[in-house]
């Protein structure tokens, strides 16, 4: 440990302490010693090199709880371990209450000190040695696995593994291992975007692939529902796994995690697709065939998802033959969030309520609009990190506690993510060509074929044809499609934002998960 640690430890006896003072100064620690609060306060107040304090909770005049309490109003940061002769638990409550990071007994045992240092002054470094130690033994693992041949299954278990390390990386404050594991990942996505050019045509036709947002309904929500408990199926629109794992600390507050599973999107990734998909239980071919009406191409003007409520009504009467309560909601302002927060409670008459929140898709098209959400959400940290914060005070964290109250059952899952993209690719298409960055529709596309996943024929892949010559194609990896027409203006603003639509594993394998309450 570092021998510019400087200690400050406030105790009226503090002469009786001379051994263990003794022993961390030997151990490369300076430490500062005051006999009462007041002057520990001072010291503070003069020098700005303290790392820790100690605190004698039971000096006379100021006590160790109320110079605590005067280091808190000041100064929320430092680290303050109490020392106390007095175990009782009113005394302990009061003391972590006011923020102590850690306490001991006295007589105060020299090894106990140091291993309180270790913990609160180099844990940070010791957790990131530790990290970084272990992705290093990961990290030949991973590489094999990704070159494996690996099933449907071995994927999403390997997609969660690299977030799995994303996330303690993030933690760990280690750049230079961030920078690997960034490199496996595009790794990973390079071989995934191979594995479903290579297989997604035989998955939907011969229906032997993943489970896909057009049966998601039918075989993981429906057979959970019972007439026993109001069922809360809760779609965040592009969530991706990793945003779904910095939010789970919080809803597991008050929710347990019965189980967390994964499904596949299906192509286009993007929302009038996978969405509709889901809400009607058949690919977009189908929806078009079945509801004409409702099915609108991406070149025909008008919203593409609204008619998610009818489409699971459909379902519902096709595939459930027992008499069921359903309801739907969507959000998509904050009013419509204030709505839902006030009358959460009026759908417990519901077998089942289904809930589309839309925040995190507006945050992935607000940060391409806007310059100072770019700077805020600037990698994959930061925009989990605005995840996070968006969630601990949104409405729906507020809805959500009010029917962790009930005996209710909740699904969190997605309808596709998102993935930041970074290579662009020229793409040429006529007037009718959609304006996705991910995927094309269109006749007469000229394109770079190594980028992309073509369909000539959508029907095979479950799609509509809105022309006789309409072919798709999908950007594989972190590539993006850009016209040659002001080409580095839009290469500029596009490159780095979150995107969807294509094949990486960020928009196609997608969090499931089902929750009840704690209570």
């Amino acid at each position: 440990m570092s021998n510019n640690i400087k200690i400050l430890w406030a105790d009226d006896e503090i002469d009786l302490l001379k051994p263990q003072l003794f022993f961390l100064e030997k151990k490369g620690y300076q430490v500062e010693t005051v006999t009462n609060g007041h002057d520990a306060l001072d010291v503070l107040e003069e020098q700005n090199d303290i790392d820790i304090v100690f605190l004698d909770e039971s000096m006379p005049g100021l006590t160790g709880l109320e110079t605590l309490s005067r280091i808190r109003s000041t100064n929320q940061n430092i680290p303050v371990v109490m020392i106390t002769k007095n175990e009782a638990e009113n005394l302990m409550e009061e003391a972590i209450g006011s923020q102590i990071d850690d306490y001991l007994i006295k007589p105060v045992n020299p090894n106990q000190i140091l291993l309180t240092l270790k913990k609160i002054i180099d844990n940070k470094r010791l957790v990131s040695q530790k990290t970084a130690t272990d992705y290093q033994q990961e990290f030949r693992k991973i590489g094999m696995e990704i070159n494996n041949g690996l099933s449907y299954e071995e994927w999403s278990e390997l997609y969660k593994n690299i977030i799995s390390w994303e996330l303690r990386l993030d933690e760990s404050n280690n750049p230079e291992m961030k920078e690997i594991l960034d490199m496996q990942k595009r790794e990973a996505n390079k071989e995934f975007s191979r594995f479903v050019v290579k297989n997604y045509e035989g998955w939907i036709q011969n229906e032997d692939g993943p489970i896909g947002s057009h049966n998601l309904m039918k075989t993981k929500v429906f057979p959970k529902i019972s007439k026993d408990k109001p069922t809360f199926f809760l779609l965040l629109d592009n969530l991706r796994y990793d945003q779904w794992k910095i939010i789970e600390p919080i809803i597991t507050e008050l929710f347990r995690v019965e189980s967390e599973e994964t499904f596949y999107s299906i192509l286009p990734t993007s929302t009038q697709y996978s969405r509709n998909a889901i809400f009607a239980g058949m690919m977009p071919r189908d929806i078009q065939k079945r509801f004409p009406e409702y099915w609108l191409n991406d070149n025909q003007e008008g919203g593409k998802n609204m008619k998610e409520k009818e489409l699971l009504e459909d379902q519902v009467q096709r595939l459930i033959k027992a008499d069921m309560k359903v309801d739907y909601f969507k959000v998509t302002n904050v009013s419509k969030a204030k709505q839902l927060n006030d009358n959460i409670l009026n759908y417990l008459n519901n077998d089942l309520t289904a809930i589309v929140y839309n925040f995190i898709d507006m945050l992935s098209h607000s940060r391409t609009e806007m310059e100072v959400l770019k700077e805020l959400a600037s990698d994959e940290t930061a925009y989990r990190s605005l995840t996070k914060s968006w969630f601990e005070n949104s409405p729906l964290w507020s809805a959500l506690k009010k029917i962790a109250k009930k005996d209710i059952q909740l699904i969190i899952t997605t309808d596709h993510g998102t993935i930041r993209v970074q290579n662009p690719s020229k793409v040429i298409g006529d007037r009718e060509t959609t304006a996705n960055l991910r995927y094309k529709v269109g006749r007469n596309l000229q394109y770079n074929k190594k980028d992309v996943l073509e369909i000539t024929d959508p029907h095979k892949v479950g799609l509509p044809m809105p022309n006789m010559s309409s072919k798709f194609i999908f950007a594989k990896e972190d590539t993006f499609f850009l016209y040659p027409n002001s080409y580095n203006y839009y290469l500029n603003f596009y490159k780095d934002t979150f995107q969807h639509g294509g094949i990486s594993l960020e928009e196609v394998i997608c969090p499931y998960i089902v929750l009840s309450p704690k209570n």
